[in-house]
C-alpha cells in the first residue's frame, strides 16, 4: 500500500500543508482567517493525530509538529479577499489530488474524508463561536 510514509521527503513537506489549506478554505467567509478560526484549525489538527483513522497516524503525528508554523505562514502568503484567495488556495488543493494519485485508493479516501471532516470543523468554528456570545442559552429553532 502506498502511504504518506512512502512520498519523496519533498513531496511529505509540501503534503503537510494539505490540512493547513483545507483550513484557511473553510475560514475564507471573508477573504481572511479570524483568530476563532485559526484556534480551531490548531486544536482540531492536534486532536486528529488522537482521533484520526490510525491508517493516518503517522500523517497527524507529523503534521501536528508543523501545523501551526503552516497555517500562519500560509495565512500571510495567500492573497486577501475572498476570491482571489479561494482561487488561490484551490490551486493548490489541486496538486495535492495529484500526490493522492500516488496513494492507495483506500489510504486516499481515507484521506479525502479526514479533510473534509476538518473543512467542516473549522468552517462550524465561527458559527459556533457567535452562537455562544450572542446565544448562550439553546433556543429552538435558533441554535438547536
Amino acid at each position: 500500500m502506498i502511504t504518506f510514509e512512502k512520498l519523496s521527503k519533498a513531496d511529505q513537506t509540501e503534503f503537510l500543508k494539505f490540512p493547513a489549506y483545507i483550513s484557511l478554505l473553510a475560514a475564507n467567509k471573508d477573504g481572511t482567517a479570524d483568530q476563532q478560526e485559526l484556534k480551531t484549525a490548531i486544536d482540531f489538527d492536534h486532536m486528529k493525530t488522537y482521533t484520526c483513522n490510525p491508517m493516518l497516524s503517522g500523517f497527524y503525528e507529523k503534521a501536528d509538529l508543523v501545523f501551526k508554523s503552516n497555517l500562519i505562514e500560509l495565512d500571510n502568503e495567500l492573497p486577501k479577499g475572498k476570491e482571489d484567495r479561494d482561487n488561490a488556495i484551490m490551486a493548490k488543493l489541486g496538486t495535492f489530488e495529484k500526490l493522492l494519485l500516488k496513494f492507495d485508493k483506500v489510504y486516499a479516501a481515507t484521506m479525502h474524508q479526514s479533510m473534509k471532516s476538518f473543512k467542516e470543523h473549522v468552517s462550524a468554528s465561527h458559527q459556533n463561536f457567535l452562537e455562544s456570545v450572542i446565544f448562550p442559552v439553546p433556543i429552538k429553532g435558533i441554535t438547536e
